[in-house]
């Protein structure tokens, strides 16, 4: 068994950071990566919307200038996963995927979560050239395109009305013959006049030679008068929801109907004292990286105050 004082689960903007804060407090984090290094950022071509980078940066080169940030200061970070927890009594305990037993004062959480995709091919085929799960990450590209949105519930019809700014048109493809979103959401929708809401379409596929050029649709599918669609886009993106990378926490820590971790009073503390959440898996509504790297320096510095109150 290792023994820390610290243990930070998960990497991505809010981990690197935490750690960043808790090696330069002399915590002396050890930090798990876990199935994806540098969490949905990786997944990105260009960032170009966190400060300090005036031209742009690649997602994955930015993560690996936080991970080796943290390095610098002393963080020892593993590539592996924590597949099992008790945090049934402090110091809490978990499980790397390799049988490792850590055993720590304060734990920090920052697990993330990870965009729902309709699971067809082409999504992978053209993922960062024309398909993207994030409209305000990568929206400013489309400028003046013609884009597709999936989804008929608030978050689909904000990433609409966020396109329809920017690009020439959106269509909003909408698998049920109604919105799911707030009335307040429909009708803005349906008011700006750049956005055409395909009611009763499913995305079969995507087509295009260096990127995404159109999409194949199936009108009103199962149905005696179904009908293939094809649409020229120049991008398409996912909003069909989010799903939070919490399940081995859910016995110990309190979360929302989908699984968010929640947080105490709007800060990065939990029900158990001594363990703090950042990043995506408690946030459900920014879902940035820069208010990640925010909740990843919250989450240090309230670990770091748990352990000298404990000290005294």
């Amino acid at each position: 068994m290792e023994k820390c004082k610290c243990l930070i689960i998960g990497s991505g903007p809010a981990g690197y950071t935490a750690a960043i804060y808790a090696s330069r407090a002399n915590l002396n984090p050890i930090e798990y990566c876990g199935l994806q290094p540098g969490g949905q950022l990786t997944q990105t071509t260009e960032v170009e919307n966190f400060p300090g980078y005036p031209e742009g940066v690649d997602g994955n080169q930015m993560m690996m200038d936080l991970r080796q940030q943290a390095e610098r200061f002393g963080t020892d970070i593993r590539d592996g996963e924590i597949v099992k927890v008790d945090f049934s009594a402090a110091p809490y305990k978990a499980w790397d995927d390799a049988g490792t037993e850590i055993e720590a004062d304060t734990v920090i959480i920052a697990t993330g979560a990870s965009a729902k995709y309709l699971g067809i091919p082409d999504e992978k085929k053209y993922d960062g050239i024309g398909v993207s799960a994030c409209a305000t990450c990568d929206g400013f590209f489309y400028r003046k395109k013609t884009v597709a949105v999936v989804g008929g519930g608030d978050t689909a019809c904000e990433d609409a009305l966020y396109l329809s700014g920017l690009a020439k048109k959106v269509y909003l493809i909408v698998r049920k013959p109604f919105l799911r979103a707030s009335k307040v959401m429909q009708q803005r929708v349906m008011e700006r006049e750049n956005i055409e809401i395909l009611f009763e379409h499913v995305t079969l596929g995507l087509f295009g030679k260096d990127g995404v050029e159109g999409a194949h649709l199936m009108k009103r599918q199962g149905e005696a008068d179904e009908a293939k669609v094809d649409i020229q886009i120049d991008g398409f993106f996912l909003a069909i929801g989010h799903k939070p990378n919490t399940d081995i926490f859910r016995e110990w820590l309190d979360t929302d109907e989908v699984g968010y971790l929640k947080k105490i009073d709007g800060t990065p503390r939990t029900k158990l004292p001594g363990i703090f959440v950042a990043g995506d898996c408690a946030d459900h509504v920014y879902r940035q990286a820069i208010t990640a790297a925010g909740t990843g320096c919250q989450a240090a510095i309230e670990a770091e105050r748990y352990l000298q109150e404990q000290a005294q």
